[in-house]
């Protein structure tokens, strides 16, 4: 979470973003032959300084120029006029698995799902998927339904399922509890992501990759998807909306290899790849604070929390967002002038749109742990039940606030007490000790095994479940000697 505005302009972009999750079908594809127009170009520049705020900014190095390199690369054999000076290609500082494409041939990778693939076929069959994506003119296609949506406005869109009792509290706070662009992400159809799957095969086929990456990179996404739901807790694989678009890659896996059969070989470049994504940055970015267990702090904002027993945590570039069976929470920050009773009704007011009347019952003072505090309730219909929704707001100094939203069951607010009362400055010593993680690329020696070099993970649980998610490894795989393979150490 970084300190940031929302505008309103920003939720046009997630209309605007096709990712490896998929697209609305309709009307007929452009031929792949044609350039990307100025008036798309245009479109583009104009969305990709916002877009790269909203999902932590562009990476740059050696590490990045290597992306570019590839997807620019892939991006040649779209048959796109003109594609390599074209297409612009960022590599993300998000810890979020994801990839995007907006018009204009602007395409994006975080840093994370670049840590997840092994081999750089796997990186040419993402980009590849994104500049599909452009050449089929996905995101003009679906500009009408976006215009539609940004109507809503960022507040509005919040609680308006509440409001309008027209879903429950689960599907409310997964469209609502977000931020910034990803706030309305659609849910792309299942055609048009097969479409650009289909896309980026052909071009890994064109470029002499192995076709294969497509269905490989799809299974080790669905791999950390299923991972990250066992080690949250969730009861799901379903990565929560608001962190990634990519709904269910597990089923595309054996569509895209079944498109492989009879293409024939061809090269992967793993050591290449994996010799040249030495030292990223793996995980939460200290930048934008960390998740440590059910912990969440933040060096630089010099605050910490906990959350609530049996709730699992995202962190996103604007906020963090606490997630649980019997809720759903995030803290974020807003403009604040002093004033915490008015701090915390602006929020209210923010959460229920314009044309809405939410308000607390009452505002209530309190201290925690030495920070000036206040919160307020309100109790609000959803459908055939009712909701409870709750800001409570800590004063950091005399301009600036941070606040938990959080909704819950009617009665059940109590579930985020102790979330609310774990809030805390953390000293300077405490700061400093926030490592981050990267990765080291080791070349497996005679006699490793799997758990031997899985015990160096920089993490305390499921260390060889994740050694072998990362490193794309079956549950019986072993290791070959003089192979490389990706751990995930601390960077000191």
């Amino acid at each position: 979470m970084k300190i940031k505005k929302t505008s309103y302009r920003t939720v046009a972009l997630s209309a605007l973003a096709i990712s490896l999750a998929g697209c609305m079908a309709g009307g007929p594809i452009p031929s792949a032959s044609t350039p990307i127009t100025d008036n798309e170009a245009k479109q583009g520049a104009e969305y990709h300084p916002q877009f790269l705020a909203e999902f932590g900014g562009a990476m740059t190095g050696t590490q990045a120029a290597y992306v570019e390199q590839v997807g620019k690369n892939i991006a040649v054999h779209s048959g796109l006029g003109n594609a390599r000076e074209s297409f612009t290609v960022s590599l993300l500082n998000s810890s979020v698995n994801n990839a995007f494409a907006i018009p204009g041939g602007y395409i994006y990778s975080t840093r994370q799902l670049v840590s997840l693939m092994n081999n750089e076929a796997e990186l040419a069959a993402v980009l590849g998927h994104e500049v599909g994506h452009v050449a089929a003119r996905h995101s003009q296609r679906r500009q009408q339904a976006a215009q539609r949506n940004q109507l809503l406005g960022i507040g509005g869109a919040i609680l308006s399922g509440i409001l309008l009792g027209d879903s429950g509290i689960g599907d409310t706070l997964s469209r609502g509890f977000l931020q910034g662009s990803q706030l309305l992400t659609l849910r792309f159809s299942r055609k048009q992501e097969l479409e650009a799957d289909d896309l980026g095969i052909t071009y890994l086929t064109r470029a002499g990759y192995d076709p294969r990456a497509m269905s490989t990179v799809l299974a080790s996404l669905a791999a950390q998807n299923a991972l990250d739901a066992q080690l949250q807790g969730r009861n799901n694989a379903t990565v929560p909306e608001w962190a990634s678009t990519h709904p269910d890659p597990a089923s595309r896996v054996q569509t895209a290899l079944a498109k492989t059969q009879g293409l024939g070989g061809g090269v992967t470049q793993r050591d290449t790849f994996l010799t040249r994504i030495d030292g990223l940055l793996y995980g939460d970015d200290p930048e934008q604070g960390v998740i440590e267990g059910s912990q969440f702090i933040h060096p630089q904002l010099r605050l910490a929390f906990t959350a609530p027993q049996g709730f699992y945590m995202v962190n996103g570039t604007r906020a963090v967002s606490i997630n649980g069976q019997s809720g759903k929470a995030q803290l974020t920050l807003a403009p604040y002038a002093g004033d915490l009773d008015s701090y915390v009704r602006q929020q209210f007011t923010a959460l229920g749109g314009q044309n809405s009347n939410l308000a607390p019952a009452s505002i209530q003072r309190t201290t925690v742990n030495g920070l000036r505090a206040a919160y307020g309730t309100a109790r609000v219909n959803n459908g055939g039940s009712q909701v409870d929704v709750v800001v409570f707001a800590y004063e950091f100094a005399n301009d600036r606030a941070y606040h938990f939203a959080a909704i819950t069951p009617a009665g059940r607010s109590a579930t985020f007490t102790s979330m609310f009362q774990s809030m805390r400055r953390i000293s300077q010593s405490e700061a400093g000790s926030v490592i981050p993680r990267q990765l080291d690329i080791v070349t497996v020696q005679r006699g490793d095994t799997v758990s031997g070099l899985a015990r160096r993970m920089a993490y305390s649980d499921a260390q060889e479940q994740r050694f072998r998610v990362l490193n794309g490894l079956g549950a019986n795989e072993g290791l070959i000697a003089g192979s490389k393979v990706k751990l995930v150490v601390r960077t000191r």
